[in-house]
């Protein structure tokens, strides 16, 4: 899956999917690529007890994201308004970009240009 940092993700299943009977849309502030997994601002929130320490005089709960399974969440396109696949394709120039499976809209840019990609005409 093509999700980055900054991008607008849709909760798709777990405990955090639809609070309020809205589909729950967030921006994704982590991505652990070694654990297939990624931390959604807002998302998956657990209290973590803080002991009192020379740093922390007061101690108490802090209250942090972990992270979800990157199969839990889809890429939002804003330009169709709707949670989508997204695909990879090569430009003409040789640069490779994401797009939305849906529209076709292009939603970023993932590789720099390469006279190796390039269209011959």
């Amino acid at each position: 899956m093509h999700v980055k940092v900054g991008d607008t993700v849709e909760i798709i299943a777990g405990a955090d999917r639809g609070r309020g009977g809205d589909p729950t849309r967030a921006t994704v502030l982590r991505v652990l690529r070694d654990k297939q997994k990624v931390v959604v601002e807002g998302v998956n929130r657990v209290y973590k007890h803080i002991r009192r320490s020379q740093r922390n005089p007061q101690g108490g709960r802090l209250s942090k994201e972990m992270p979800i399974s990157w199969s839990n969440v889809a890429i939002f396109c804003p330009s169709c308004g709707k949670a989508t696949k997204m695909g990879a394709r090569y430009l003409d120039d040789g640069s490779k970009e994401r797009f939305c499976k849906k529209c076709g809209a292009a939603t970023g840019q993932l590789a720099p240009a390469r006279q190796a990609y390039a269209s011959k005409s």
